[in-house]
């Protein structure tokens, strides 16, 4: 007897064909593969740094729809499925694809007198459910399948939170999820107008993440803590970056772009940068990691107005060229290696911009001390810039000489590297 019949059935002599006598054994057997899978579902949680999660709660927390782009089986169901356990809402799932139009603008409802008092539009049972629960998250699953009369219908759940006569409340959180087309069945770019509506996640695995949580611990979906005396700050740091950045860029103020697959993702439009603003604000509230806002500001308008964005931002965050000129000595200058090198081109702009003797000496007093503070290499481009500026009458400070050394390494392994090019290129 194969080991399948021996679970299957009890032993026995011989076989015999199946009867209610043969019931309660197999009965038995079944509640200890009920036990089984009991010890199988039993998992831990521990909290774990991860920065899609992050960005997926804050986004939740800001009240945005969120659509979560991924391969089948990647763990997007089990992540909305975590998540709502652990904020605490209850979670309803609807199938985009397999509905109507009309279960998402409401049903018809005639009633005595329509001339009258109208045809009401009813909502379904799930809305009415979310409704008087008064909170909970409503997870749009595949949402790539759903044909365009049925995304077309979604456009007033998503954007006003209306299904039929009823208005979700403000305690309801919508998410989504889809996959790439060329992964869904029967699969359909989403309309602009829906996928405006949007913050796009692209949601990926973490091999760590799969490898623990199937030994029995999976990280914890927890709201990044908000500061209540960084609100002010944050809303004005997140005006100001935003109202900054298309005041030099108004071209990325609304921009459709021109193929259907990048309609149907993010992209830059009064809404999405309405979303980023209010994003920028809670992930600074929050003291979230660069690569958080990054998800969420790229998910927003876009990868290329994004990483311009995000580039903004870094510069509003260097240190104003003239206080470092002020106290070259005592100046703190940016850990990252390309913030700092930023903020020592601002430092040499500054001085081309205004050409002064003093000035010059300070700037040459600032790249020292940024050498011996930091990687070295940074002030090599600096350096040479400021070397240019000088004027026939000014004497060449002394604290040139310690930067010397690094100038010229720096110059003989360019010399180096491009001589191994010439030579792999005449191969």
């Amino acid at each position: 007897m194969s080991s399948f019949t021996a679970f299957v059935t009890p032993s026995a002599p011989s076989a015999v064909p199946f009867s209610a006598s043969s019931a309660a054994p197999s009965s038995s057997q079944l509640d200890v593969a009920a036990d089984l899978l009991a010890l199988l579902g039993d998992t831990a949680t521990e909290p774990r740094p991860d920065t899609q999660l992050e960005a997926l709660t804050l986004a939740v927390a800001a009240d945005l729809p969120v659509l979560l782009w991924g391969e089948p089986g990647i763990g997007k169901t089990a992540a909305l499925t975590q998540l709502a356990s652990a904020l605490d809402l209850p979670l309803t799932t609807v199938i985009a694809s397999v509905h109507e139009p009309s279960d998402f603008s409401g049903l018809p409802v005639v009633g005595d007198d329509p001339a009258e008092q109208g045809v009401p539009m009813a909502p379904p049972d799930w809305a009415v459910r979310l409704v008087r629960a008064g909170r909970g998250l409503l997870f749009l699953d595949e949402l790539s399948t759903a044909p365009p009369a049925v995304q077309a219908a979604l456009l007033r759940l998503v954007l006003e939170r209306r299904i039929g006569a009823l208005r979700l409340p403000p305690g309801v959180r919508i998410v989504a999820a889809a996959n790439p087309r060329s992964s869904a069945a029967d699969g359909w770019e989403l309309s602009p107008p829906l996928a405006n509506r949007f913050v796009h996640l692209q949601w990926t695995h973490d091999h760590d993440v799969v490898v623990r949580g199937l030994g029995g611990t999976w990280p914890r979906a927890t709201l990044p803590r908000l500061d209540a005396e960084k609100l002010p700050e944050a809303v004005a740091l997140a005006r100001h970056a935003v109202c900054g950045f298309l005041s030099a860029r108004p071209a990325l103020v609304h921009r459709l772009p021109t193929t259907e697959t990048r309609r149907g993702g993010a992209w830059p439009s009064p809404r999405s940068w309405d979303m980023t603003l209010r994003l920028i604000a809670f992930t600074t509230a929050a003291g979230s990691a660069r690569d958080v806002l990054a998800l969420l500001v790229r998910g927003t308008v876009g990868d290329g107005p994004g990483l311009e964005l995000l580039a903004h931002l870094d510069r509003m965050d260097l240190p104003d060229p003239e206080e470092l000129l002020a106290d070259p000595e005592g100046a703190v200058l940016p850990e990252r290696g390309d913030l700092r090198q930023a903020a020592l081109d601002g430092v040499v702009d500054a001085v081309r911009k205004r050409p002064e003797r003093a000035r010059w000496d300070a700037a040459w007093t600032l790249l020292v001390h940024a050498m011996e503070t930091g990687a070295p290499d940074v002030v090599v481009v600096p350096a040479t810039t400021l070397a240019s500026l000088r004027r026939e009458d000014w004497d060449v400070p002394e604290v040139i000489e310690r930067l010397a050394g690094v100038v010229s390494l720096s110059r003989r392994a360019d010399a180096a590297r491009r001589a191994s090019a010439t030579t792999k290129a005449g191969r």
